[in-house]
Order: C-alpha cells, then sequence, then structure tokens
C-alpha cells in the first residue's frame, strides 16, 4: 500500500512538473494594458501590440537565463525572413530586477539584437500573463489574441513557433477569401 501511495504521489510530481513545458493553445485572451519602458527609458504600452495588425512573437527573458538567450539568438537569425513572409514583429521582454536593467540594453546591442525590448524590474507583465520562470514566448495573431504560448526552449523550438505562425497567416488568409466571396 505504501509503495502505491509513493508512486501516485511521484506520478502527480512528473505531471505536474512537465505541465509547463508543453506547447499550449490559450483561450484567446487580450494583451493586458501593462505600461513598461523601453531601453531607451521611453514608456510603451503593451496593449498597442495588439492594435497593429501584426503577428508579434513576445518572449520574456532574462540576461542571466542562458535558454533565453539561445532562444532569442536563434529567432533572430531568422526574423528578418519571418518580417518579410509573415509581417512579425519580435518583443523581448526583460525580467531583470531593478539591480540588473542597466545590463540589459548593452547585452542586446553587443548581440546586435534589432528588436524592441522591454524592461519589466517590477514583474508586472509577468504577473498579468502569469509567467513564473522564462523564457516563455506568446504569440499574438493579427487581432492582438494570445494563441499559443510556450515554456521553456530546446533547440529547434523556433521552428515550432513558426508552424503556428504559418497557422495563423493560413487562417487570415483563408478569412480574407471568405470575405472577399461574400
Amino acid at each position: 500500500m505504501k509503495n502505491i501511495v509513493i508512486a501516485i504521489a511521484l506520478s502527480l510530481c512528473f505531471v505536474t512538473a512537465n505541465a509547463g513545458i508543453k506547447d499550449s493553445t490559450t483561450t484567446k485572451q487580450s494583451l493586458p494594458s501593462v505600461t513598461l519602458k523601453n531601453t531607451e527609458g521611453d514608456n510603451v504600452d503593451m496593449s498597442s501590440y495588439a492594435t497593429n495588425g501584426k503577428i508579434t512573437i513576445i518572449s520574456f527573458w532574462a540576461t542571466w537565463c542562458k535558454p533565453c538567450i539561445k532562444e532569442l539568438r536563434n529567432i533572430n537569425d531568422v526574423l528578418d525572413d519571418w518580417v518579410e513572409e509573415y509581417n512579425v514583429e519580435l518583443v523581448a521582454v526583460s525580467v531583470d530586477d531593478s539591480r540588473n536593467t542597466a545590463l540589459v540594453k548593452p547585452f542586446a546591442d553587443g548581440q546586435g539584437w534589432d528588436f524592441d525590448i522591454l524592461l519589466d524590474p517590477n514583474g508586472e507583465l509577468q504577473r498579468a500573463m502569469n509567467v513564473t520562470n522564462p523564457p516563455v514566448t506568446f504569440l499574438i495573431d493579427q487581432n492582438g489574441k494570445i494563441v499559443y504560448t510556450h515554456t521553456g526552449y530546446l533547440e529547434g523550438d523556433e521552428l515550432d513557433l513558426e508552424d503556428e505562425i504559418i497557422k495563423l497567416v493560413e487562417n487570415n488568409t483563408e478569412e480574407e477569401v471568405e470575405d472577399a466571396a461574400e
């Protein structure tokens, strides 16, 4: 009996631990209206990314997070193609605390990253989007709805992200054809 209880407890721990690592489709929530600063010190309202008609990738990261950096480097390598083919934009939200926010801009500049980088030192956006540990990536459709979430990073995850982007583009094209037919 004791072995059965231990086996059940271990199974529950395993399932719970792996639950956050899988990809998921969300219930089409909207981006929260949280104002963050960019690396130039300007205020940026997150909800503005929901109203620009683009597909938006939001990646939560930190300068101390090796998988985060690897993910952003790999996405950056294909980003120009994605921008051209799918009308995508990337927003990297640093979750470095206030002691480390001064490191974010020089770090990003050193990487040659030319996408929006926002600072969330107080964790406001993290809390609003239920992000516990980076990296966490969200995909926002052209209508500002969260349609895909991925936690963690393994080499090649950016290819899965591209598959999700392609689905959005295809769905949008189908809707345009249907609207034109009406």
